[in-house]
């Protein structure tokens, strides 16, 4: 990478999440900064500690402020809070207590966000997305004003990152161009993960669709201008949910996602791999066991990653996470889709082109270049250059749609 803030990769990139983040008021950079000092070291206890802590100082300056009816210094220090919250829980299954510390924590950011959402202008709506006999928890956010049916962007989170990041990233820069955002936790994520126990499911349509079904029965959603967008791991869900639902006028994937797997298999090896596709469970599993013993920092994340699947055997995780390949259906995609393709990819390198080459409908490739500090996976430094090309390019195809 090249900024360099943590000895730990994955801490230092959240570092880069949060820092990018400062361009919709997801964070300040000098308190982002300053946790960052006395996080260096890589070790997963000191990196929760200090983040819970600022994420807690930041949360009671809110609530002094919304005492004070200070609306926007409440509505500003809530996101950075609920960000903040997110960040600490990247390191808790590392921590000293990682069985009671989730819920906790996870309950801490979601009041932050929510109250965040209420001191919006206008206050975003707490919506409840049938689904398959239950329901998926979300918020519809839109500009002030009645503007009447507006472009709506489905935002679809990736696999393990708060929904503020959601947020920043996609959200804000949507409502801020007369979008309205719909943020929702599909399963496996947020809370329905922390809360609910739902895990992840490779076939993304049964999620998307039910979402669409809701959009389409409202009065202020344009039927015909409905947008999906996703970063991270949901670079496998969006095409893949777009190869069987069509009533989506453009999507964007940040960056295209073909195969999840191949996002485990870098830090595992090829040997690993070979014996993996051995078939050999009970050997495998224990020479994980073996390697994940010897390695503090990546049994952490790979419990952290893990979460969602709700699997707890290394060979049957990778063979759920395998089912997770958008090839097989790639050729049904008909939805103009937009694919970011930054310098430095580190989860998925080159997924973005080979994606983009296998599309058979109409598709845009878009380089971020490290020259001009968008590079990394989901472009976390480059924020204002990613907003500028890939809304402009929404703007542009949803210009012409319904028109003759």
């Amino acid at each position: 990478m090249t900024y360099r803030f943590s000895k730990n990769d994955q801490y230092n990139y959240e570092i880069l999440i949060a820092l990018g983040s400062a361009w919709r008021q997801g964070a300040d950079i000098g308190e982002v900064l300053a946790t960052t000092s006395a996080t260096a070291d890589g070790h997963a206890e000191t990196w929760f500690s200090a983040w819970t802590a600022l994420a807690r100082r930041v949360r009671a300056q809110a609530e002094r402020s919304a005492a004070e009816e200070r609306t926007v210094s409440a509505r500003d220090a809530y996101l950075r809070a609920a960000g903040y919250f997110g960040t600490a829980l990247v390191a808790v299954d590392g921590s000293a207590d990682p069985e009671a510390r989730p819920a906790e924590v996870f309950a801490a950011h979601r009041d932050c966000f929510d109250r965040f959402l209420q001191a919006c202008d206008p206050p975003a709506e707490r919506v409840s997305i049938p689904y398959e006999g239950g329901s998926l928890p979300g918020y519809l956010v839109g500009p002030p004003g009645d503007l009447g049916p507006l472009p709506t962007v489905i935002v679809n989170n990736g696999s393990d990152g708060p929904i503020s990041t959601a947020w920043t990233m996609l959200g804000a820069p949507a409502v801020a161009r007369e979008y309205r955002a719909l943020l929702f936790d599909g399963p496996g994520q947020q809370s329905m993960l922390f809360e609910r126990g739902v895990t992840f499911r490779p076939d993304w349509e049964k999620v998307i669709t039910p979402i669409v079904d809701f959009l389409l029965a409202r009065g202020d959603v344009d039927p015909l201008r409905i947008v999906l967008a996703g970063i991270s791991q949901a670079g496998y869900w969006v095409p893949r949910a777009l190869a069987f639902e069509h009533r989506i006028a453009a999507a964007v994937a940040d960056p295209g996602v073909v195969a999840v797997a191949d996002s485990w298999w870098h830090n595992l090896g090829p040997e690993l791999r070979a014996l993996w596709e051995s078939g050999d469970r009970a050997t495998f599993d224990q020479v994980m066991t073996e390697v994940l013993s010897r390695d503090p920092a990546l049994a952490a994340m790979w419990r952290w990653r893990a979460k969602p699947y709700g699997i707890g055997s290394p060979f049957d995780l990778l063979t759920e996470v395998s089912t997770y390949d958008v090839m097989p259906f790639v050729g049904r995609i008909t939805t103009p889709l937009l694919i970011t393709d930054p310098d430095g990819e580190h989860f998925w390198p080159g997924a973005s082109q080979r994606l983009y080459d296998a599309l058979p409908g109409p598709k845009h490739l878009v380089r971020f270049t490290e020259e001009e500090g968008a590079h990394l996976h989901c472009e976390p430094m480059g924020r204002a250059v990613f907003e500028q090309r890939v809304f402009d390019w929404l703007d542009t195809r949803l210009a012409s749609v319904g028109h003759p």
